[in-house]
């Protein structure tokens, strides 16, 4: 099990990265995607050194909250952020302390913020996933992919400028229920033939940002290990509130010790 003493690292994935790929790339302890209250939950279950969050869940129950990733924090677990989910927190949160891994991440940072013409959306990372017990299969395919797909086709030359900018406008128009690869070029007037030949050059940056994140863990936990932000975490109503909303206890907030 990797991490420092018996602290071991909890890695949060769902459909980005194929559970079995991952635990040959690091021994860890797998969760599902993190939801709201789970960082907290899985503080107290595990006393880990270090939280990998990749994917989240944000249809069925509320999404994995700021206030909580900043918790964790302030336990002094070092928290990486890479692929879905978990490069849009770290885009939000990296200037108080959370690791941001990977293209995604730099993507978010870049055009997270700010008023831009044409800003980074939330749901670019977002893909229909099937169910916890087959391992949260993608069904969809996520915007960054797909973009990052047309524009490297634009550089082969596989589409002209104006056809990269077409298919790209599509994809994000689409609700990412029903977005992949397959309904954008359709939706362009593709032939089905040439949309399944095309299907084996998609580029998975999610995935490949997810493997990253999971390859450099190890070192990024010995790089930030023991900078606890003693004191720069306060507990608000309004997170305390939703915890118990949730079934949570909060008075785990105030309980958590890392070696009890």
């Amino acid at each position: 099990m990797a991490g420092r003493g018996d602290n071991p690292i909890l890695v949060f994935l769902g459909p980005t990265l194929r559970l079995a790929e991952a635990e040959k790339v690091l021994g860890a302890i797998y969760l599902q995607p993190a939801a709201q209250g789970d960082i907290v939950l899985a503080a107290h279950a595990f006393r880990p050194r270090a939280m990998v969050l990749i994917d989240g869940q944000f249809e069925d129950r509320p999404a994995v909250r700021h206030k909580e990733i900043l918790w964790a924090m302030a336990q002094g677990i070092v928290v990486i952020g890479a692929g879905s989910m978990g490069a849009l927190r770290a885009a939000e949160l990296d200037i108080f302390g959370m690791i941001g891994v990977g293209l995604v991440y730099r993507w978010y940072r870049r055009f997270g913020r700010g008023p831009l013409s044409s800003p980074a959306p939330d749901d670019a990372v977002a893909v229909h996933s099937g169910p916890p017990e087959l391992g949260f299969p993608p069904l969809t395919d996520a915007l960054v992919d797909l973009q990052r797909t047309f524009s490297a086709w634009s550089r082969l030359g596989v589409l002209t400028p104006s056809e990269r900018d077409r298919l790209t406008t599509i994809a994000r128009n689409m609700n990412f229920r029903e977005r992949s690869l397959s309904a954008v070029l359709q939706a362009a007037g593709w032939a089905q033939e040439r949309c399944k030949e095309l299907r084996a050059r998609l580029i998975g940056q999610k995935r490949h940002d997810a493997i990253l994140a999971l390859q450099q863990a190890p070192s990024l936990l010995a790089q930030h290990s023991g900078t606890r932000q003693d004191g720069d975490w306060i507990a608000t109503n309004t997170f305390l509130r939703d915890l118990e909303a949730g079934g949570i206890d909060s008075n785990l907030v105030n309980t958590y010790k890392l070696k009890p």
